[in-house]
């Protein structure tokens, strides 16, 4: 017997509804959420997701607030200067 999902993976569940764009970007976005990832702390790379937006090491036992998606968060600048380019953006003009 073959392989059911060998090339759907974690979207094969939805079979052939929702078209190919969207089945393959629920894909991606499994396949980074449901990986173990390295902790800030101890640096092991036993992170997991709780929920969306919580995350925690099964080794050290850290829990901590990042990504919906990925455990990455974003720095400080980042956020400065996403917060800057909104304020300085022009708004576009309707005709």
């Amino acid at each position: 017997m073959s392989k059911r999902t060998s090339k759907a993976g974690t979207s094969g569940r939805f079979g052939a509804r929702y078209g190919v764009v969207v089945r393959n970007r629920v894909k991606s976005i499994e396949r980074v959420q449901r990986a173990h990832h390295e902790c800030p702390s101890c640096h092991h790379k036993s992170v997991k997701r709780v929920s969306a937006g919580i995350w925690e090491c099964r080794h050290c036992g850290n829990k901590f607030a990042a990504e919906a998606y990925s455990p990455r968060m974003k720095r400080a600048e980042d956020v400065v200067a996403e917060r800057k380019a909104d304020a300085f953006a022009e708004p576009v003009a309707e005709e």
